[in-house]
């Protein structure tokens, strides 16, 4: 008999339509004014702490929502705004420096809800408040590393064939290497173009070898300087607890970075401007640091502060910076003795087993690099940066390192988590400043909301009541399929990683609301058609279906294929909108096609019918 449905599609249609609206249960619940805390520095977030500000706060009399403690953060959650604000100058007073502690809105999810990883969909700066900064990369410090590591290589190289030079040093834009006959340059100059195929390496006079990157390998670098600090960046943005970040590349030197639910400006700006990278050196130990503080220090040695305080001689050389790192863990050895695992890729691997094969035995130092803006400018524009240099930790070196090693000598378990932090952070290859800053109040946010959400129920309530009375029973169905759209874009678009709602996303689905019932219309147009050309109820509702699919198809394709067109070359915005357009455009074939035919399949399928209410 015509218009059955299969068991497996009324399986489909539950298992979808309750997978959707699983996961789109949680943007019911709302958000909480919270506060963050972070551990900073040697400062551990545990239960103590958890008491400690939990304390701190009933005696000021402050209402709290409840305090939770997960992913190495303290988030307490408090019932309004006013609330916030002084339980965050509270807990500044309270904890002094020790942790990063920020004003954030943390989604109200229920337990039951986040055992299923449902989290309500991620909304953008222009609804959720928050704010935008655009960073710029300092360009000159990242040529400047890129050749400072090119001295070290060809130091290395060099002494492992036997080849001898006087001095190898670093100019602003090249790297001098000179020699002491023109035999030995021939020979240097062989191996060297061999060797560093990405270098221009040609002789200068008085038995000089110049090596300078060319214009393709210096935009690679700048290139990867800002790729870099781009993944450098959203790491460090995860101790704010952002949920949905956007972080992207801007011209040749610059960074937008957009906060959504951020309140706390400064804290933001303390994290993001917290410009560090690290190098591992050698210690000086044949020379006294009490001379060089006398103003004798050796042409290859200089002194670094540690951070006890005390002054060290180090060699300039720089064995392995931390851009090559790409993994760190903290532990204990088999004496309960802390130490920090790590793992290089295999560039760094090669580069850190030649640099150690000659100095087992010896003091290796961790040195903490932190550039911070001087808020001035130099003659070509850039920004400038004051370098400051602090050794984090010394360890001996025990054999021959590889792409795996250990960091020993630390003080702590907590020093060596805190190290294993830093390393696993990476290292900026460049110095970054914020040059422009926005903040969106989450006043205008929830004002955008509300108009968004009004134009959206408005628009279904038009396309409900126009369904109900133009298509009566067939209308219902319509109207069931319609809200179910509804349900699985929200829950799609909270499903999917990295989809974000903004102004014109929520446009795209009022668009959506208005393009899904399209398709009822072209379908129950055709039955309609069917049954003044004098078909049975059953063959009408049959041949209505299969003969507007094709129709429907094209329409939505083509519209889809419109929508990746925007993805592809839109930003921002029309990213946004684009997205959710695509996933309406899909929901709403599902629900007019297959959710609608099993509706009406279930309702008068399978039995006489002699009139259809359409």
């Amino acid at each position: 008999m015509l218009n059955q449905t299969p068991f497996w599609k009324y399986i489909l249609v539950i298992f979808v339509v309750a997978l959707t609206a699983l996961y789109a249960a949680p943007n019911l619940y709302g958000e909480d004014h919270a506060i963050q805390i972070s551990a900073s520095k040697d400062a551990p977030v545990e239960q103590e702490l958890a008491d400690l500000v939990e304390s701190a706060l009933v005696a000021e009399n402050i209402e709290i929502k409840r305090i939770e403690l997960e992913r190495g953060q303290l988030l307490v959650r408090l019932n309004d705004s006013d609330a916030q604000l002084l339980a965050q100058d509270i807990i500044d007073r309270k904890l002094n420096d020790d942790y990063v502690v920020a004003m954030n809105l943390a989604p109200d999810t229920p337990d039951w809800l986040r055992a299923f990883n449902a989290e309500p969909m991620k909304l953008g700066l222009d609804l959720r408040g928050g704010v935008h900064f655009l960073m710029e990369v300092d360009m000159n410090s990242a040529t400047t590393k890129a050749y400072e590591d090119v001295v070290g290589d060809f130091r290395l190289r060099l002494r492992e064939e036997d080849i001898r030079y006087r001095s190898a040093k670093q100019n602003p834009d090249s790297v001098d290497v000179v020699f002491r006959d023109s035999a030995t340059l021939e020979k240097a100059q062989f191996f060297l173009r061999n060797q560093f195929g990405n270098l221009q390496i040609n002789e200068r006079d008085g038995l000089t070898l110049r090596a300078t990157f060319s214009e393709a390998r210096l935009a690679e670098i700048r290139d990867a300087a800002v790729k870099q600090n781009i993944t450098i960046i959203r790491s460090r943005i995860n101790q704010l607890g952002v949920a949905e970040p956007l972080v992207q590349k801007q011209g040749a030197d610059r960074i937008v970075v957009q906060l959504p639910g951020i309140q706390d400006t400064a804290k933001a700006k303390e994290i993001l401007n917290a410009t560090a990278t690290l190098e591992f050196r050698m210690v000086d130990g044949q020379n006294d640091v009490r001379d060089a503080q006398r103003g004798r220090a050796p042409a290859g040695s200089e002194i670094i502060m540690h951070k006890d305080g005390y002054p060290q001689l180090l060699k300039k050389q720089v064995m392995l910076t931390g851009s090559h790192i790409i993994d760190a863990n903290s532990g204990v050895d088999e004496y309960g003795v802390p130490n920090v695992s790590i793992d290089l890729d295999s560039k760094g691997g090669a580069k850190w087993s030649r640099a150690t094969k000659d100095n087992v035995g010896k003091p290796m130092a961790t040195v903490f690099i932190e550039y911070k803006s001087t808020g001035e400018r130099g003659p070509d524009g850039k920004l400038i940066f004051e370098k400051k240099e602090e050794i984090i930790s010394i360890a001996t070196i025990r054999g021959q390192l590889g792409a795996s090693f250990q960091i020993t000598g630390l003080d702590s378990p907590q020093e060596a988590r805190q190290l294993s932090l830093l390393l696993r952070a990476g290292a900026l290859i460049a110095p970054i400043q914020i040059v422009e800053e926005r903040t969106v109040g989450p006043s205008l946010g929830k004002e955008n909301i509300e108009l968004g959400m009004t134009a959206i129920i408005w628009g279904l309530a038009a396309v409900l009541v126009f369904m109900l009375i133009y298509y009566r029973a067939f209308g219902v169905v319509a109207n069931i399929a319609l809200v179910l759209n509804l349900v699985m874009i929200v829950g799609i678009m909270s499903m999917i990683p990295g989809a974000t709602l903004t102004l014109p996303g929520m446009a795209g689905i009022v668009l959506t609301v208005g393009m899904a019932v399209d398709a009822n219309v072209l379908i129950f147009e055709r039955i309609r058609e069917e049954i003044r050309e004098g078909r049975s109820p059953q063959q009408s509702i049959h041949f209505g279906y299969d003969s507007a699919f094709s129709t429907i198809l094209d329409a939505n394709i083509t519209t889809f294929l419109a929508g990746m067109i925007l993805f592809a070359v839109g930003t921002g915005p029309i990213k946004g909108f684009s997205i959710t357009l695509m996933i309406g455009i899909a929901t709403s074939m599902f629900t007019a096609i297959i959710v609608t035919r099993v509706l009406v399949n279930s309702i008068w399928g399978g039995r006489r019918v002699t009139k259809l209410a359409i």
